[in-house]
């Protein structure tokens, strides 16, 4: 006498056999019905044909609950592994309160049906492009992703415009200097440094060229000290002149100091120009008033 299990492996397998001829049956009457040159059928894409969408729809009513459980589990598997599933993984992370020969049983059927397929004989099974057509239109659950796709796109979007905000000073930085034939800088949004461009502008001025100890005091400034004056500084959105003996550093007493409050997605920095005092003031004010206007806009 046969036992519960064995009798129910033996309705199994009988279930697969059943399903199986009847797949044969549907498709050989699907291309008999659709394909007005049965001998080039073979040939055409099925993402080319125009009953794929019928034919997925038909086989919706083949399928049980628990195959389409089953299916479900075996993409979405695969999707997270790139590898073949068998029977062995599914038990182990899925529910299935079922036997593996069950189980492997109910893979025969979605194989035979199109849905999964073996890439050789001693491999477990991977989706075909049915089987995601069918998990796309039945199974798929955008809103059970939502928060981790949000959280990425979030910081994704974070690192993006962080970039951005520093391209924006960089390039305001340069055209401030091309403009000026001075020295232009600006500090760096979410980094704890200040740009400048424009030194070999300053270094081919009469000032700095009859006097080396001025030039070696301003790169002094520039590679080292620069970031903890600006600091210091106070700034608002008008322009703030540091002139001669007014300047904030002794060793520049020669050399003009023109600095201006700007802001990027609210954060605050300071952009501004270095040169000799004869500079063209009037001058440089618009032009430092008009890059400062081009990280605002």
């Amino acid at each position: 006498m046969l036992s519960v299990a064995q009798a129910s492996d033996q309705d199994a397998q009988g279930e697969v056999e059943a399903r199986r001829r009847m797949s044969i049956f549907f498709r050989s009457e699907m291309l008999r019905l659709h394909a007005p040159y049965p001998c080039r059928i073979r040939s055409i894409p099925l993402s080319m044909t125009s009953w794929h969408s019928d034919l997925l729809n038909a086989k919706l009513d083949i399928v049980n609950p628990r195959q389409s459980k089953l299916l479900q589990a075996i993409i979405e598997q695969f999707i997270h592994t790139g590898m073949p599933v068998g029977s062995k993984a599914l038990i182990e992370v899925s529910s299935f309160d079922v036997s593996g020969a069950t189980i492997r049983n109910e893979m025969q059927v979605l194989t035979a049906e199109g849905f999964i397929a073996q890439p050789h004989v001693s491999a477990g099974r991977i989706p075909t492009a049915l089987g995601y057509r069918m998990y796309v239109k039945e199974f798929m659950e955008p809103t059970r992703e939502e928060r981790a796709v949000r959280k990425k796109f979030d910081e994704l979007k974070d690192v993006y415009l962080k970039r951005k905000d520093q391209e924006r000073v960089y390039d305001a930085v340069k055209l401030l200097s091309q403009m000026t034939m001075n020295i232009a800088f600006a500090t760096v949004p979410h980094r704890d440094r200040v740009f400048y461009m424009g030194l070999s502008n300053v270094l081919k001025q009469p000032e700095f060229v009859q006097d080396a100890l001025l030039t070696s005091s301003v790169v002094e400034v520039l590679e080292g000290r620069l970031s903890d004056l600006l600091e210091k500084l106070e700034t608002d959105s008008t322009i703030r002149y540091y002139i001669g003996d007014e300047h904030i550093l002794p060793e520049l007493q020669s050399c003009a100091f023109l600095t201006k409050e700007y802001r990027v997605r609210g954060m605050k920095g300071v952009i501004g120009i270095l040169g000799p005092m004869r500079m063209d003031y009037a001058y440089n004010t618009v032009a430092l008033e008009l890059a400062a206007d081009l990280l605002r806009s």
